[in-house]
């Protein structure tokens, strides 16, 4: 700390401690000036502030968390300031929009002094695309540090806009599965407005304020669980715009486990990140990566994972009943016919194929280059669940064993399904998961789940996870089937904006019982707007056959993970299009959730003088169109509504 900090920071503690003045640091600005957070001692309270170019884009926000015996909410004054220092981080994830990632912030530490003259620390970050920070207490007066509230909050001006997801209720639901971040969105609500749902609003929440001449975007999360703490959300009521952080229900743990955050020596808090700027800012941003813990090395004699890829599914379409030997079998060969990379074989495997025959089942799948993946259930006493396997993840005993049977078979990934929600000792256990998982070699998706948060930087073996209301809804409603449209155009800006989304997506045929509300180059589109490690597409083979063959040749050579991902342009839930880059290809899908046609003039300069190929639709809702792009232009694409397209530069 230089002269003039150390006596700024003396001078404001002695304001404070005289309650004469409130007292301010100086504005932390991001690396390139545009973004600023302004921390304030008042009244022995502490907010922040956050303007973009110096206009107000999160209003004074109150910071502070109690624990038990310990309050760091009130007659707190300011002990410490470090000088601001830049950070930067350099990584790569072969699951998610960029492989190679830079991370560039300037960081400042405000250490908070309470009348007991106990200290917490709150480091703060500024990066070019948002705002992070987080709470650590590690005051050797208070050896066990025990949770209680947090009094973070989000003020946002009344003018402002938020497109938000309900908060399950836990033990609802079919067989009080909830919950698992599967309600449908609320779109472009006033802030302020209460959730319907008690349990409050899922991350990421995503806001837009606005002075009438300029926007800005705020997309809300966290980051760095590494089950030492409970996930969380937003309150469910939000008067005068202030949104507050909420925690999990008492249910929605691990049989016997704890609820809260509890740590001997110290206690941080997972980064509550703010993402700020323009929704391209938003949609290009890996900040949910970047603040997240990097993955620890791997021993050299450790088994080598699985790669990203895509898989066949028959459960999707087909349900229950096909989880069988023969059907199995023919969607491996399908698999293999289309070049995908991996058969899920879904729920009640063991009772209706059985462990021998699905290791027979692995084998067949070897020799044509194609991986088996099986399903779990999670649960022991926190549902009503009755598919199998059972029981078999909840101790490390009981889950290193099966893991290493799974290993023995040739099996190369588990689907684990049906947790109970966000409580330390529930995100202890999904942690536990991925850690034995990836000792044998197994990839992992997270079903009936939370959002990942990160962990596919932190644990490379986490290749997807569900946290959605996916396509499986749309099969067993038509309110579901109907609702999806603007469903998908919102998903790039929320769910699926730092964390691979398991949607599931891609149907060109029938789905029983339901009309299909897409057109063909809508399902088409979602191939590549939609991230997830492995892509498991829901389309049988019936449904397949009806394409034509460019169709089936693009799905057959699509990449299976992305060097670079580019926001094209798109609003929330009502259209978007991305474009992602695989070695010297770069694919550009769009998708229109609106009722009328809709023709978009795209800027593809950044790909460069190159022809490309558009598959669209076709004149019918099942049909498909082809056409080439000239090299070098501005596109000019007509999207029909509920369409979408894919175009290709090589």
């Amino acid at each position: 700390m230089n002269n003039s900090h150390l006596t700024y920071a003396v001078a404001l503690v002695a304001a404070a401690a005289a309650a004469v003045a409130p007292a301010a640091s100086a504005a932390l600005t991001s690396p390139d000036g545009h973004l600023a957070v302004s921390v304030r001692v008042a009244q022995g309270g502490v907010t922040y502030a956050i303007s973009r170019d110096g206009k107000p884009v999160l209003l004074p926000s109150a910071l502070g968390l109690t624990l038990e015996g310990a309050d760091f909410t009130q007659d707190l004054v300011l002990a410490g300031l470090t000088a601001a220092r830049p950070v930067s981080d350099k990584y790569q994830l072969s699951v998610g929009k960029r492989r190679n990632i830079s991370y560039a912030a300037n960081e400042q530490v405000y250490t908070l002094r309470n009348a007991q003259k106990q200290t917490m620390e709150v480091a703060f970050r500024v990066s070019n695309d948002g705002v992070a920070f987080r709470y650590v207490v590690s005051d050797p007066s208070l050896p066990v540090k025990k949770f209680v509230s947090e009094s973070t909050s989000f003020a946002f001006a009344r003018s402002a806009q938020a497109w938000l997801q309900p908060m399950s209720v836990a033990q609802t639901g079919w067989k009080n599965t909830n919950p698992s971040y599967e309600e449908h969105y609320q779109m472009g609500i006033p802030v302020g407005t209460p959730s319907p749902m008690k349990s409050g609003w899922v991350f990421p929440a995503l806001f837009r304020t606005s002075d009438g001449k300029s926007e800005t975007w705020v997309a809300l999360t966290e980051a760095n669980m590494d089950g030492s703490f409970h996930a969380s959300r937003l309150q469910a009521d939000s008067p005068n715009g202030v949104y507050r952080i909420g925690g999990p229900a008492e249910p929605e743990v691990f049989t016997g486990g704890a609820l809260l955050a509890e740590a001997n020596g110290t206690l941080a808090t997972p980064w509550r990140v703010l993402a700020v700027g323009s929704l391209a800012t938003l949609v290009n941003s890996t900040l949910g990566t970047d603040l997240a813990a990097p993955a620890a090395p791997r021993a050299a004699n450790a088994p080598a994972l699985g790669q990203p890829g895509h898989s066949s599914w028959s459960w999707a379409l087909l349900k229950d009943d096909h989880t069988v030997y023969d059907v199995q079998k023919k969607f491996i060969d399908y698999a293999a016919d289309m070049h995908w990379d991996y058969t899920l074989i879904d729920a009640d495997w063991d009772r209706k194929i059985g462990y021998e025959k699905v290791q027979e089942l692995a084998a067949y799948a070897a020799s044509k280059n194609v991986g088996v993946l099986v399903w779990y259930n999670s649960s022991g006493a926190w549902n009503g669940t009755e598919y199998t396997p059972k029981g078999k993840l909840l101790t490390r005993e009981a889950r290193r064993t099966e893991f290493a049977r799974l290993q023995n078979m040739g099996v190369k990934g588990v689907k684990v399904d049906f947790f109970a929600g966000d409580g330390k000792s529930m995100i202890a256990y999904y942690v536990d998961i991925l850690k034995d998982a990836a000792d044998y070699g197994l990839l992992v998706n997270f079903h009936g789940a939370t959002l990942p948060r990160g962990w596919a930087r932190t644990y490379p073996n986490l290749m997807t996870a569900e946290a959605i209301r996916g396509l499986e809804f749309t099969t067993f409603e038509q309110r579901d089937q109907d609702a999806v449209v603007p469903h998908m155009s919102m998903l790039p800006f929320t769910r699926n904006l730092f964390d691979p989304m398991d949607f599931t997506p891609m149907v060109f045929g029938d789905i029983p019982n339901i009309k299909r509300a897409t057109r063909n180059g809508f399902e088409l589109a979602e191939s590549v707007l939609l991230l997830s490690g492995i892509q498991h597409f829901a389309e049988v083979p019936e449904g397949m056959a009806t394409v034509p063959p460019y169709v089936k040749a693009f799905l057959q050579e699509l990449p299976r993970s992305w060097d670079d991902s580019r926001f094209v342009a798109g609003f929330p839930g009502k259209f978007a299009v991305i474009a992602r880059k695989a070695g010297n290809a770069w694919y550009v899908a769009g998708i229109n959730s609106e009722a009328g046609d809709k023709t978009l003039e795209l800027d593809l300069s950044f790909i460069g003088k190159r022809e490309g190929v558009l598959m669209t639709d076709g004149a019918g809702e099942r049909e498909f169109a082809q056409s080439a792009i000239p090299a070098g232009k501005a596109s000019k694409i007509t999207v029909r509504p509920r369409g979408g397209f894919v175009a290709v530069f090589k």
